[in-house]
């Protein structure tokens, strides 16, 4: 096992989102910057691959740089001296995207003659909620929704973790964003959805709740359907009350199945990770579940439901110190899965 590593940088770039940080012991986040893509894709209603990659090109510079800064370190070569390693999200993502924020942190590690460590992206997200929860219980179920993944995992310690359930078809963020596109409340879809949905009657249309009390695996794709469907039959129903009915309906799977998971592997909290771990009423909701079966909910603040590259740079700095550098000669993997127990 390594000493406990210092500082980390930690750089993120699976997506839309060019992000930097500086993560200490403890998770203290020294800095955290991230620079939001979008405007550029809102346009299309969705991220455009080549596009994401192209300015991340043109961002990540800058970013890093602001990052430093916020960390009172020194630019260029004398922040080397005071870092202990350079973290970057290795997979999953867009495979342009990824190669940016990869040969950077290469880069830089090389120039600077750190280690380099590569982080998957969904262990990241994992270790979000020990940024902003220090000292958990575990295991814990953890919640990981966002646009591309929806899982329920058990999390027993940093880098122990089982499966538990996951999507079949759509992930949860994926069918906000479609649904929002559908009735064309503008991109990125889940902001748009919430902000529709507080004006509107959850109880307005009884959309269906799939796979409630089958399991602990999740299916979006007969929600996202059934709404097409109910716009059309009633052309005449506000956008407000369908984005309250879809959002109700995607909720009361998403917190049931957790509660579900939780009960069966003993867990001792209940934590949420991803983008959609945003939304206010999935928060209150399991906030809610939590304080029923007197269990805490670790709910990280909003900054770190998102792609960050805080929660990279943390997950980083306990892979060197409990796993070890990652070799150079390693790629990016757009399709890398999470490690799980056996």
């Amino acid at each position: 096992m390594s000493p406990a590593p210092g500082l980390v940088l930690g750089i993120e770039t699976s997506c839309d989102d060019t992000a930097a940080a500086v993560v200490g012991p403890g998770g203290a986040i020294r800095s955290s910057v991230v620079s939001s893509q979008v405007d550029l894709h809102a346009v299309y209603g969705g991220v455009v691959p080549e596009l994401a990659g192209r300015a991340h090109l043109e961002l990540l510079v800058p970013v890093v740089a602001a990052a430093l800064e916020g960390a009172g370190l020194p630019p260029g070569p004398g922040a080397g001296a005071a870092l202990d390693a350079v973290a970057a999200t290795v997979g999953p993502g867009l495979i342009g995207s990824l190669l940016v924020g990869v040969s950077a942190a290469k880069a830089l590690a090389l120039s600077w003659e750190v280690p380099f460590v590569g982080v998957n992206h969904l262990e990241g997200h994992l270790f979000a909620s020990l940024l902003d929860h220090p000292g958990q219980a575990w295991p814990v179920a953890v919640l990981l929704v966002s646009g591309g993944h929806t899982l329920l995992v058990s999390m027993e310690g940093p880098g122990r973790y089982r499966l538990l359930g996951q999507t079949l078809d759509d992930a949860a963020g994926e069918a906000f964003d479609k649904v929002a596109r559908f009735l064309g409340l503008g991109y990125p879809g889940g902001p748009a959805i919430e902000r529709a949905a507080t004006a509107g009657d959850p109880e307005a249309f009884a959309f269906p709740r799939a796979m409630l009390d089958a399991g602990l695996d999740f299916s979006f794709s007969g929600l996202k359907t059934a709404v097409v469907h109910a716009v059309r039959a009633h052309p005449d129903a506000t956008d407000e009350d369908v984005a309250a009915s879809f959002q109700q309906a995607a909720v009361d799977v998403l917190v049931a199945k957790t509660v579900r998971g939780a009960q069966a592997a003993g867990a001792r909290g209940i934590c949420l990770a991803g983008g959609v771990a945003a939304n206010s009423c999935l928060r209150a909701a399991v906030a809610a579940a939590c304080e029923e079966l007197d269990i805490p909910a670790y709910v990280p603040g909003r900054a770190m439901c998102t792609d960050n590259a805080a929660m990279i740079a943390a997950a980083g700095r306990w892979q060197l110190e409990h796993v070890g550098p990652t070799p150079l000669d390693e790629g990016a993997d757009p399709a890398l899965r999470l490690p799980l127990l056996g």
